[in-house]
């Protein structure tokens, strides 16, 4: 996982140029859930350049970064300079010393898989106040947009990656499990909430090339096997496709909190499952069709 997770530090500028930014409307809900303001202290683990970082800063919160690779981060101190209240710090998270003052939202945004399953709850509770939010953006290729691309797609995979399973395919957003399992069975954190997002981008056969020279899995590949595939894909979307074609994406909203008593580095984390503790506050969860209720234990 380390090897794979250093990949995207290779073509930093790429990452930033062709990687999607967040809906509008996720980051509004963040926003809300974690009452975040010129007040808030926010540690984000994994910014990469700064996809969702720049969107939080402009609610003038206070912002410290902590991304692994060092290309990306320089990527994002360019990219937020207009920013004095960001911090990007280059470093492992796992490793990475936290500061005494304690934040009120810990956020990761397409990251949080990436960071060591043995550390990143038990650091993440540590590094929050009593009564702070946990707020993990997962994000999916799901079916929608250009479908007859992504059936035929799969036999250029199937060709140069044999690691491919037979006829995969994306799933309907609806069958994507949702992905509050690990912060459900945790006793340090209480009510998990959810809201899924979906978004369309059509890119030219360039621009998607350039996404997909961005996950790991295809950089991971050894180079004749890239370039195969990048070449059979390249002649699908401009033969079959008229040179453009649209990747539907689904970003599922995660948000827990803290118990806002007692302890507020993790002392506590003995016994018990994080939902049933009491003095954890009230989230609100948000269905896809909009109706929104309060979690319950």
């Amino acid at each position: 996982m380390t090897a794979l997770r250093e990949t995207f530090n290779e073509d930093a500028e790429r990452y930033d140029r062709a990687r999607p930014r967040y809906p509008r409307t996720l980051v509004e809900e963040l926003a809300r859930a974690a009452d975040l303001g010129p007040h808030s202290r926010v540690l984000e683990i994994g910014p990469g350049t700064g996809q969702l970082t720049r969107p939080l800063a402009e609610s003038g919160c206070r912002i410290t970064a902590v991304e692994l690779g060092d290309a990306l981060a320089a990527v994002a101190r360019r990219r937020l300079a207009a920013f004095p209240h960001v911090d990007v710090r280059v470093a492992e998270f796992e490793s990475w010393d936290l500061p005494p003052e304690p934040f009120d939202l810990v956020v990761s945004a397409t990251a949080f898989h990436w960071i060591d399953p043995a550390v990143r709850l038990v650091k993440a509770a540590r590094a929050l106040r009593p009564g702070g939010r946990l707020a993990l953006v997962v994000t999916e290729h799901v079916a929608g947009g250009t479908e007859d691309f992504f059936a035929r797609a799969q036999r250029c995979y199937e060709h140069w990656d044999p690691a491919t399973p037979p006829g995969l395919r994306p799933q309907p957003a609806s069958e994507i499990p949702a992905g509050t399992g690990e912060l459900e069975r945790s006793p340090l954190f209480g009510r998990v909430a959810a809201t899924r997002y979906t978004q369309d981008i059509t890119y030219t056969t360039d621009e998607y090339i350039d996404v997909l020279l961005t996950y790991s899995g295809h950089r991971a590949l050894d180079e004749r096997s890239r370039r195969g595939l990048l070449a059979c894909l390249r002649r699908l979307i401009e033969t079959r496709h008229g040179g453009s074609v649209t990747k539907r994406y689904l970003h599922e909203l995660i948000v827990t909190g803290t118990p806002q008593h007692g302890p507020n580095r993790v002392a506590a984390a003995s016994g018990g499952h994080g939902s049933s503790v009491a003095g954890y506050p009230p989230l609100r969860r948000t269905d896809e069709d909009g109706r929104t209720q309060t979690s319950t234990p």
